[in-house]
């Protein structure tokens, strides 16, 4: 199997897990909080369905595609918000849910049928076939988790967790950027540990700015759905420890991520 076709396959496998918390839900349920702010599940659900289809877009009217680019610089911190806020306004549960599933089966069969060599524009630069399913997963298993967080459910970390972390760890320059920050020259040693205790590493193995602790944690970290003050990541080194602090592995403006969970608790 080739490592394009396994990461599509992951990402399908993504898709259905999150598929079968929500397909149970019934009309109430989807309108449930998550940690986002103003966001319910139906919100995450639109969301996913949008991105989806915007990546659709991407890989077959990449013309049309620069149209949605525009938009979102044009309007960088409200335009993920309205494009939600639409689809819940415009579509029942049992709609949306419709909508989300044809959307990822169709981008599903493009990137598949994507002849080799293909260069995917998005928001930031061109992506390869393999890293824009990686993107999607990654994207897929984030807004996942605040649809399990909403329903107090604890998923158990897959081995797909692999192309998370790895998105993180190459979006480190990134986060800086974003930020207006200069990224650091040296590169990091990055050693997380899997559920079954195997080890997964990144960087040069003498390196002096090191990240270490579990796999799942430093997920929750990159895609801001934890606070660094509620997970086992510890860095060593003044430039490992100020990415901690904003590592994001997303496209866009720096994300508000989650507060200290001490802190949830006193505000409720």
């Amino acid at each position: 199997m080739s490592a394009v076709v396994a990461v599509i396959d992951d990402l399908r496998e993504e898709g259905d897990e999150l598929d079968a918390l929500v397909s149970a839900l019934d009309g109430p349920g989807w309108l449930g909080p998550t940690p986002a702010e103003r966001w319910s599940i139906a919100h995450q659900i639109a969301h996913l369905s949008w991105t989806d289809e915007v990546a659709l877009l991407a890989a077959t009217e990449p013309d049309r595609f620069g149209d949605e680019v525009a938009k979102a610089l044009a309007a960088p911190e409200a335009f993920v918000d309205e494009a939600a806020d639409a689809l819940v306004a415009t579509h029942a549960p049992d709609a949306l849910l419709a909508r989300w599933r044809e959307g990822r089966q169709r981008l599903e069969k493009v990137l598949r049928d994507a002849p080799d060599g293909t260069r995917i524009p998005w928001y930031g630069p061109a992506m390869s076939v393999a890293s824009m399913a990686s993107a999607r997963l990654m994207e897929t298993w984030a807004h996942g988790q605040d649809v399990a967080d909403a329903l107090g459910v604890t998923r158990t970390p897959t081995a797909r967790l692999r192309h998370v972390a790895r998105i993180g760890v190459r979006a480190r320059n990134y986060a800086f950027m974003v930020r207006g920050i200069t990224a650091p020259e040296e590169e990091f040693r990055v050693e997380l540990r899997t559920p079954e205790g195997e080890m997964i590493a990144y960087g040069p193995e003498d390196g002096a700015q090191r990240i270490t602790g579990p796999l799942l944690d430093f997920c929750l970290l990159v895609t801001q759905r934890a606070h660094r003050a509620d997970l086992a990541v510890t860095a060593e080194g003044a430039a490992a420890d100020q990415w901690l602090g904003i590592a994001q592995a997303f496209a866009g403006p720096p994300g508000p991520g989650r507060p200290p969970r001490a802190e949830q608790e006193r505000l409720r």
